[in-house]
């Protein structure tokens, strides 16, 4: 090779160099070398450096050139996980322009679990040895002799199941290792969720519910982008219907994505799911380990998930082949996040439909007024359910005039809501008082000057928690004890409650019914699924007869015995700087 020839190809070496975005706020993907032995494609996951430290980022595409070569940096490794594919690129790209964000910043929700893209850590176990432990020299304590007899009798055990199953301590199990009695192998890896029965028999439809799952159904088969808004009344059977469309995604060999707006709505959801694919879906929110995230982001990516529900983020989990998104309770607020990347996972949900080119459907007793509108003027098919499934009818609705109906002094429940809670509770039935507001009172005020006990860091009204003894800001979080004394005229002891919240309704119920078992619901008094799923199961067994909560408990829960829901101060909704509070 000739001098001239052996600098074009050191300097075509040179030149190889790849845009890499990484997830952090910064301005736009940025150029790395590409070194010999290394081929990334778009979408590979990467170690690259950046400045002192190491980080992970996503092969992005063509380099920009704007830095010279010899000021780039060489990519360190590729990782062995599934690239990121194509239209989650794409969507990352559309909601960083959309929100105004960083691309990094979007990657990082994209990336949220750091640990999945290590390779998984084998499943290792011990079984026994072809040899007899007399012939190796082994001396056979009754505790080795114990190990020895389980293992005879099953299948390799892990260390921790063999040593709990045998009564000995891990240190036995190690030694006979050591000793060659029994020896460690590696097992395959189980798969972490079950494949669904889509030949399973659903329930009987009725005839509006069988024109709706027969328009589902031919869009999921048929694919292509289409938005289609379910509308069904309360208790018409949407979940059942779309229960439909997610069998046709999954018999065309395509994942199946529901989104939910909170997590306390999953607990009766999992169950009918089960009932009808015979496993559970993968599932995805903000209580889940970090083991329980690790394995279903791997999952997802590798394209062992069938199914998926979970809350707002996990539209930004990579599926590799996804064919169907639901959003359930479109129109709740929940799905909006406020901090961060903002955005509202239903609209991001229809454009990743559209990138991804496979239908969407939008779930509603109550559609937002965007999704009316779309469907207006045609952009979004509809699916109507105008009657409950069964026969069921829908409740009797009275409007209380507490002008004309006032409740006595110091009370909140008016008499004929009053009448209407000791007849329910007379019946052996439950009840549910609805009231929006956590806590005791939402103001606090000193009687003697009026002034009102405010956030030192926000300027809110501090709510009273009596349970806790905790003045609380509802805004950000500040919380205190009640004071000894006015801070404005230092007269002590001398401050009133001011309004209801659920506590304050749970004291008036008390007086008013002390035999009843009374449950208060908020997010603060519940911690989690499991919490959610408990509570579910004492309202379903009737170990409560009135629930008292916030809107928790207005989202879509199915109680049978519940024969009574009384809204307190109903009008409250309808007060306010939120945007669509009349709405």
């Amino acid at each position: 090779m000739t001098m001239e020839n052996t600098i074009r190809a050191t300097a075509a070496v040179a030149e190889r160099r790849l845009a890499v975005l990484l997830p952090l706020p910064l301005s736009g993907a940025y150029d790395y070398a590409i070194p010999e032995g290394i081929e990334p494609a778009p979408g590979d996951f990467l170690r690259v450096p950046l400045g002192s430290r190491e980080v992970i980022g996503v092969a992005w595409g063509a380099a920009t050139g704007e830095v010279g070569r010899h000021r780039l940096k060489p990519i360190l490794g590729r990782l062995d996980v599934p690239l990121m594919p194509e239209v989650m690129r794409k969507f990352i790209d559309w909601v960083a322009q959309y929100t105004l964000t960083p691309p990094g910043a979007v990657l990082r929700m994209a990336m949220s679990v750091s640990a999945a893209l290590e390779p998984p850590k084998p499943q290792l176990a011990y079984r026994r040895t072809s040899a007899e432990a007399e012939t190796l020299g082994v001396c056979l304590t009754p505790a080795r002799q114990r190990v020895l007899e389980v293992l005879a009798d099953g299948p390799p055990r892990n260390p921790l199941e063999l040593a709990r199953e045998a009564g000995v301590t891990p240190a036995v199990v190690k030694g006979l290792a050591q000793s060659g009695a029994i020896e460690q192998i590696e097992l395959p890896a189980r798969p972490p969720f079950g494949v669904p029965e889509i030949s399973r028999a659903g329930v009987t439809h009725s005839p509006d519910q069988r024109i709706a799952v027969e328009a589902l159904r031919a869009q999921a088969e048929k694919g292509g982008f289409n938005v289609s808004l379910l509308d069904g009344v309360t208790g018409s059977g949407k979940t059942e219907v779309y229960f439909e469309a997610i069998a046709a995604t999954l018999a065309a060999g395509r994942q199946a994505l529901v989104l939910v707006p909170e997590i306390a709505l999953t607990s009766q959801w999992l169950a009918r799911f089960r009932n009808r694919f015979s496993v559970e879906p993968a599932q995805w929110h903000s209580d889940l380990s970090a083991s329980q995230r690790r394995i279903a982001w791997r999952a997802v990516a590798e394209g062992r998930v069938h199914v998926l529900v979970g809350a707002r983020s996990a539209l930004f989990l990579p599926f590799p082949k996804l064919g169907l998104i639901v959003v359930d309770e479109e129109h709740d607020h929940s799905f909006k996040q406020e901090d961060g990347v903002i955005y509202h996972a239903r609209d991001m949900a229809v454009v990743r439909a559209r990138l991804g080119d496979h239908p969407v459907v939008l779930a509603s007793a109550t559609p937002s007024l965007e999704t009316t509108e779309n469907v207006r003027q045609g952009r979004y098919a509809v699916a109507n359910l105008p009657d409950r499934h069964g026969g069921a009818v829908l409740p009797e609705i009275k409007l209380i005039d507490m002008r004309l109906d006032p409740p006595p002094r110091q009370s909140w429940l008016s008499p004929t809501l009053r009448a209407a809670l000791a007849e329910t509770l007379l019946a052996k039935e439950q009840a549910m008082l609805f009231l929006n507001r956590r806590g005791y009172a939402p103001l606090t005020l000193c009687r003697s000057c009026g002034h009102r006990l405010q956030c030192p860091q926000c300027t809110a009204w501090l709510v009273e928690h009596r349970l806790t003894g905790r003045l609380q800001c509802h805004h950000c979080g500040f919380s205190t004890t009640l004071p000894a004394a006015c801070p404005a005229c230092h007269a002590s002891a001398n401050f009133a409650a001011c309004g209801p919240g659920v506590e304050r309704l749970a004291e008036e119920l008390a007086g008013l019914h002390p035999e009843a078992r009374v449950a208060i619901v908020a997010s603060d008094t519940l911690g989690g699924p499991e919490a959610i799923a408990e509570l579910v199961r004492q309202v379903a067994e009737h170990e409560i007869d009135v629930l008292i909560g916030t809107q928790i408990v207005a989202k879509g829960h199915h109680f049978p015995m519940l024969t009574l829901v009384g809204v307190v101060d109903a009008d409250l909704g309808l007060d306010g700087g939120e945007l669509r509070a009349a709405e």
